[in-house]
């Protein structure tokens, strides 16, 4: 007697696993972000990013630095309030999403791919301004994670259709 057709082989459980982990270090990055930009509103850390990156300064390339500099001290203590709340929402996103994934949740990777999808023009519009390993990566990146999920969930539609039970990954 044949027992129920054969689920998805082991490489989207691995695949899964792999773009849960993406997402954990993304939560950690933006986390990272969001306590830098709280730390940011207390004068002393304020004054001391002002000294390193004065320093920084004095010893590297000054353009990248100033706009560095512009960028962190230029923020006003509201547009620190505000990148660390979209900092750590982000971080509940990813968090979730990655959660989704490496628990097998059915709605896990339905939600990664939307969520990456909507962060996606953004990404080529920034790639579009100014083309950058760092952005051109993080682009690319987040397409294959994309791609890779949409071919795991047209797998697992085309074994429903046939039949066969899928066990999660």
């Amino acid at each position: 007697m044949a027992g129920p057709p054969a689920a998805p082989d082991a490489k989207p459980d691995r695949v899964l696993r792999a773009i849960a982990v993406f997402k954990f270090c993304k939560v950690a990055l933006a986390t990272v972000v969001g306590l830098g930009a709280l730390r940011l509103l207390e004068p002393s850390t304020a004054a001391w990013a002002d000294r390193w990156l004065a320093a920084l300064a004095e010893r590297h390339d000054r353009r990248v630095v100033s706009r560095l500099i512009a960028a962190v001290l230029g923020l006003h203590p509201r547009g620190l309030q505000t990148l660390a709340f979209a900092a750590f929402l982000l971080a509940a996103l990813f968090a979730t999403e990655g959660v989704g994934l490496w628990l097998g949740k059915r709605w896990g990777p339905y939600l990664t791919v939307i969520a990456t999808l909507v962060f996606v023009p953004l990404e080529v519009v920034q790639v579009a301004r100014l083309v950058t390993p760092t952005r051109l990566g993080a682009l690319l990146l987040n397409l294959v994670v994309v791609v890779l999920l949409v071919h795991y969930l047209m797998r697992r539609a085309a074994l429903q259709r046939a039949g066969g039970q899928v066990t999660p990954p």
